[in-house]
């Protein structure tokens, strides 16, 4: 039985011919959390977006294993499938889509299901109160109107829903308030509990007060520069990514 891992091996990312990404490698078993940290423009995000598949990010060099499968070169509705879901840091509007029919139609895309309206509502009802959304949550349009709050803990519905063996959150943090923030950290904590591996991205050490991560590294220039465990981000709180 292959062990359950996401492998990034020696992985080279670019974008419109230029290389952002310059060979890096780690791992992500599964039921832990990884934190990747990093200032701005550090290349965190268009890794992220290279492990999903995005077609505006070309891996050059290096590959990515899920459970010992290549999925370099698949595309990203075959990653998702597979189990590999991007929780992304600005998600956009679909005006006019329900909530939950979109949560639905991708349940039922990832599983290969044809599940129900009424049976998947009742499904969907239980996640909301996990998250302490209202039943109407659901009924409106994806993101539309949401505040930056809303639109995270819609985020976190959708990983709660589709349940993924990998999930990488790119700053699923960002522009919190304190209950949201430990609300959005319960929800990655359940994930980890239930066996999902998770890169958790992020430039800040807030979401940490109420995670333990298994490994900490810490990424300059597109490439990892530290790697050590959850006392690292206690040093870049301290010291800042400048002197790391």
């Amino acid at each position: 039985m292959s062990k359950k891992i996401l492998k990034i091996k020696n992985l080279k990312v670019s974008r419109n011919e230029q290389e952002i990404v310059h060979g890096i490698s780690f791992e992500i078993p599964a039921g832990t959390i990884q934190v990747l940290m990093g200032p701005n423009g550090s290349g965190k995000s268009s890794l992220a977006n290279a492990l999903m598949g995005h077609p505006d990010y070309t891996i050059t060099d290096g590959s990515v294993l899920l459970d010992s499968e290549d999925i370099t070169s698949l595309t990203p509705d075959r990653r998702a499938k597979l189990g590999l879901l991007l929780s992304l840091q600005s998600p956009p509007e679909i005006p006019g889509v329900p909530l939950a029919e979109f949560l639905r139609l991708a349940y039922n895309a990832v599983h290969d299901q044809d599940i129900d309206s009424i049976d998947f509502r009742q499904m969907l009802e239980v996640q909301l109160k996990r998250f302490s959304l209202p039943a109407s949550f659901a009924d409106r349009g994806v993101n539309e109107g949401f505040s930056g709050g809303e639109r995270k803990k819609a985020e976190m519905l959708q990983l709660a829903v589709l349940s993924p063996k990998y999930a990488v959150l790119d700053e699923t943090d960002s522009g919190l308030d304190v209950d949201a923030l430990k609300l959005v950290a319960e929800g990655v904590g359940a994930l980890q509990s239930e066996g999902t591996g998770l890169l958790l991205i992020t430039h800040h050490t807030r979401i940490l007060n109420y995670l333990k991560p298994n490994r900490v590294l810490v990424m300059k220039d597109g490439l990892i520069v530290r790697n050590g465990g959850p006392e690292l981000a206690l040093e870049i709180e301290e010291k800042g990514f400048s002197n790391i």
